[in-house]
């Protein structure tokens, strides 16, 4: 869902329900946009991303830029906005013509724009968005997969669907949650869920809770191959139900149990019993990947 904010600002631009109404910016439900009217959750979530402690903040789908205002209000020296709609790019430039030099808009799909190029001048820079539901997990698992790391992001404030907040926060103790987006996250960020958002707060509603999600990277994570890693879970969590020497099988080939073994684990574990430092082993092991193996981005 792309969610798109008023925030309470003091920069005498118009209310961004007079904008949306300007510039016919309807929300579309083809681009999963639901807009945020809430000064006070606009602020907070503005607030989270401490944008005055950083020189870049990268914000994916702004919208009409109610949340950009509130970034830039908060203190930001420098915002770089990812906008696919191109009908909100006039609301966006009277926001930059507003900060002269302290907001760029690039059009384009957050998916294909290379990011880490885009911020080379600035160190460090940090992510504030609210992201589009149907690519938000597919964002999150490129940046944290990012590589060589530390990454050129130092904190991720995004917003995301309730239960997949709980997903990349969960640990094996929530079996229902735990899965290769929490083992990714978690390898290479401590993560925490710093608030919801109700459904109520927007217009139109949304049929789910909301949750914004704060990532800092670990400065050194476990050390281990990452393509292994993102192998082994993608394997071992494509098959949850089965024991570790079942799902695991197609990857590790005849020495699966050994393997398993070898990485101080049980090969008749399933795959959510197994915490991130297992995971982590299994990577370390003596296998190849196939050469077809399509890791996920």
């Amino acid at each position: 869902m792309c969610l798109c904010c008023m925030s309470a600002t003091k920069d005498d631009l118009p209310p961004l329900r007079e904008v949306v109404a300007t510039y016919g910016l309807a929300a579309k439900k083809a681009l999963g946009q639901n807009f945020l009217f809430d000064l006070n959750l606009t602020g907070r979530i503005a607030r989270a991303a401490d944008p005055s402690k950083t020189a870049l903040i990268v914000e994916i789908g702004p919208g009409p830029g109610g949340l950009t205002r509130a970034l830039l209000a908060e203190g930001a020296p420098k915002v770089i906005a990812i906008e696919q709609d191109e009908r909100c790019l006039p609301a966006l430039a009277e926001i930059a013509a507003h900060y002269p030099g302290r907001l760029e808009v690039v059009a384009g799909d957050a998916l294909t724009t290379d990011l880490g190029l885009l911020v080379a001048s600035y160190r460090p820079a940090r992510i504030c968005a609210n992201l589009p539901y149907n690519i938000g997990t597919a964002l999150l698992t490129r940046w944290i997969e990012t590589e060589p790391w530390p990454p050129w992001f130092d904190r991720l404030v995004l917003m995301f669907q309730r239960e997949v907040a709980e997903r990349i926060v969960a640990t094996p103790a929530q079996r229902a949650d735990y899965g290769r987006l929490a083992v990714l996250c978690n390898w290479r960020c401590e993560t925490r869920i710093l608030f919801d958002v109700s459904p109520s707060a927007f217009t139109p509603p949304p049929k789910v809770t909301s949750a914004v999600v704060e990532l800092v990277p670990r400065a050194e994570p476990l050390t281990c191959d990452r393509e292994k890693l993102s192998a082994v879970t993608q394997a071992a969590f494509g098959q949850r139900r089965k024991m570790l020497r079942q799902s695991l099988k197609s990857l590790l080939g005849g020495g699966t149990s050994a393997l398993i073994e070898a990485a101080g684990l049980a090969p008749t574990l399933r795959a959510e019993e197994v915490d991130i430092a297992g995971f982590v082993a299994l990577a370390r092991g003596d296998f190849r990947l196939p050469a077809t193996e399509h890791v996920l981005k």
